[in-house]
């Protein structure tokens, strides 16, 4: 198994911490990992992605021109990455704000209202954990429980109270997979 993710959107939705909660994840599970995050200068409200792989191999490099997955959070995003998923391969795309179908017929789509939802649950920061639990549902590469351990470990302390949202909103992005 060698999964090549492309997480791209705008600065401050949460891209990095979706790639960064893949990685910790999947070294969780003994899995070989590397992430590399890039964004502009504007950071919030600019351009924002990361690349990730996870394998049961050893990574050769961290540098893939054309993922297996797209998380698309936003229509810059899908617009500039679509046509570089492998044949065969999946799209995620973020519909709160992406009102655009995949084009592409050769591709799994997938449409998950993460904005809406993390609305509905009282808090937008955590749309990303939405789109997480949906990544997780349509790919099988991580097990939930792993990733339902590691949001347990991230918020400790006084932020311990985020831990039932987070967990709903990862619940609630699996359920957007059918």
């Amino acid at each position: 198994m060698k999964k090549q993710i492309t997480v791209s959107g705008f600065g401050g939705q949460g891209v990095l911490s979706i790639g960064k909660s893949l990685v910790e994840a999947g070294m969780d599970e003994g899995l070989e990992v590397t992430w590399a995050p890039s964004y502009g200068p504007e950071m919030r409200g600019g351009t924002a992605n990361c690349s990730v792989v996870i394998s049961d191999k050893p990574i050769g490099s961290p540098v893939f021109t054309h993922p297996t997955e797209l998380i698309a959070m936003n229509l810059p995003a899908l617009e500039k990455f679509e046509p570089r998923v492998v044949e065969g391969g999946l799209i995620i795309v973020n519909s709160s704000v992406v009102d655009q179908k995949v084009k592409r017929t050769d591709v799994k789509a997938f449409y998950v209202p993460c904005i809406d939802i993390a609305t509905e649950l009282g808090n937008t920061k955590v749309a990303n954990m939405v789109m997480l639990g949906a990544y997780v549902k349509a790919t099988g590469a991580l097990k939930v429980e792993t990733v339902q351990e590691m949001i347990k470990n991230m918020f400790t302390g006084r932020k311990a109270k985020l831990v039932p949202m987070n967990m709903e909103a990862l619940q609630r992005g699996m359920e957007c997979i059918k």
